[in-house]
């Protein structure tokens, strides 16, 4: 049975309305929770949006939610509780959905939780936006499940056709989406920083001694959740390959996670300083020199830019998420993923070479002030106006290239005009 929808003269008369599902929002603290619980404090603090969050939740939480969170039964994943997963929507929950009376369903992932949201959204005739957050496809590999990557990318594929609007990360990412989806329209949604927290200034030589670095020779900083996928075994075989070279070499590592030991015993002269936020964490960051990450399972990659902005010197993967931020020569040095005599050379060359270093950290500090974080939220607020406005039955079969949208300004009501209309 289909809900009617409210006419646009009944929208006008309150806040438009969002129901945001997760497979995750505040179960683990990593970019994509970070990323929507501030989507949702910009949501209904700036735009003037009513936000109800549909998601798995955990007997101890990561962090506390912003927004009225519901809880949809799940269960723990195997080998690491930290994620949980959802089989669905029950009727309990279909039914609290029914009455909040969404005018948009944001997905953020595309699971079994994400799947029922789209097809309630059907049955509602309620645009459906999603945003793209993580590669699961490359993530196969590293658990040994690299045979089913040809499913996975065509149920992905699927999925996102599904949607009205596809809110991908950077513009390498959005084209692919509208090739293997062109019943979407796909857009560019990037992420955005926080200069007043990361920046130079924040850089302490005193944290520095405090530590046991030596003023005189460059610190490598890893920043991020440690688990396998973000390129932990590169990251080790490049250092490894430094020491052979030029004898120890210092390494700070920023973040815990599951493979922490793992982490520590293949790197037993790194400085570990497990899991940091806030002023904290930009010491942390600002005190290093070159930021190295040999991750290509992103979409974004929200350390990178923190690193930028606080004036590291770039060594990345070249893979989609850093191209899209790191210019080659400028900002820092991509090399072939996987390839740790690549990395290695490429940090060489940093260290020998201060005053190059030192340039691209500048350089990356001035790219990363075209990210912050209002002019990024925004962005989300435009596509919502844009979906809410246009005309239904029909909208998924006018696909248009992927573009990077204005901000909107002021607050969204229901059906309210385009930003410039």
């Amino acid at each position: 049975m289909t809900t009617e929808r409210p006419t646009s003269s009944a929208y006008l008369q309150r806040p438009a309305r969002v129901a945001l599902f997760s497979g995750n929002y505040n179960c683990t603290l990593d970019g994509a929770n970070k990323t929507l619980n501030r989507l949702v404090d910009h949501l209904q603090s700036q735009a003037g949006v009513e936000v109800r969050i549909y998601s798995p939740t955990a007997p101890k939480p990561a962090f506390a939610p912003v927004g009225e969170l519901v809880s949809v039964p799940s269960f723990a994943i195997p080998l690491r509780p930290e994620y949980r997963v959802a089989m669905g929507l029950p009727r309990h929950i279909q039914q609290d959905v029914r009455a909040f009376k969404p005018d948009i369903i944001h997905l953020s992932a595309p699971d079994l939780l994400g799947s029922a949201a789209q097809s309630l959204a059907r049955k509602l005739d309620v645009p459906v936006v999603a945003s793209l957050h993580t590669h699961f496809e490359s993530y196969l590999d590293y658990y040994g499940l690299g045979l089913l990557k040809p499913w996975m990318e065509r149920r992905l594929a699927a999925f996102y056709n599904g949607c009205d609007y596809v809110l991908a990360p950077n513009p390498s990412i959005a084209e692919q989406v509208q090739r293997d989806s062109p019943a979407a329209r796909a857009r560019v949604w990037a992420r955005g920083v926080e200069p007043q927290l990361f920046n130079p200034e924040r850089r302490s030589d005193a944290w520095r001694r405090a530590r046991g670095f030596a003023d005189d020779r460059p610190v490598v900083v890893f920043l991020g959740r440690v688990v396998m996928e973000k390129g932990l075994g590169v990251f080790v075989e490049t250092i490894q390959a430094l020491e052979a070279a030029r004898g120890p070499v210092q390494v700070l590592v920023v973040g815990d996670g599951p493979a922490l030991p793992w982490f520590r015993e293949r790197l037993p002269h790194a400085v570990f300083t497990g899991f940091l936020s806030g002023d904290a964490l930009a010491t942390a960051i600002a005190s290093g020199d070159i930021f190295f990450n040999p991750s290509s399972t992103e979409t974004f990659g929200n350390v990178n830019l923190e690193a930028m902005a606080s004036g590291l010197a770039m060594v990345c993967a070249d893979a989609p998420n850093c191209r899209a931020l790191v210019e080659p020569g400028r900002t820092g040095i991509l090399c072939r993923s996987h390839d740790p005599g690549a990395y290695a050379e490429a940090i060489l060359s940093l260290m020998d070479d201060p005053a190059r270093r030192l340039a691209m950290g500048r350089a990356a500090h001035l790219e990363s002030a075209a990210y912050l974080w209002p002019r990024i939220l925004d962005q989300m607020v435009s596509v919502y106006r844009e979906a809410m406005a246009a005309p239904r039955p029909g909208l998924r079969t006018r696909a248009s290239g992927p573009r990077l949208l204005q901000p909107a300004y002021g607050g969204l009501t229901a059906a309210g005009p385009l930003p410039g209309e």
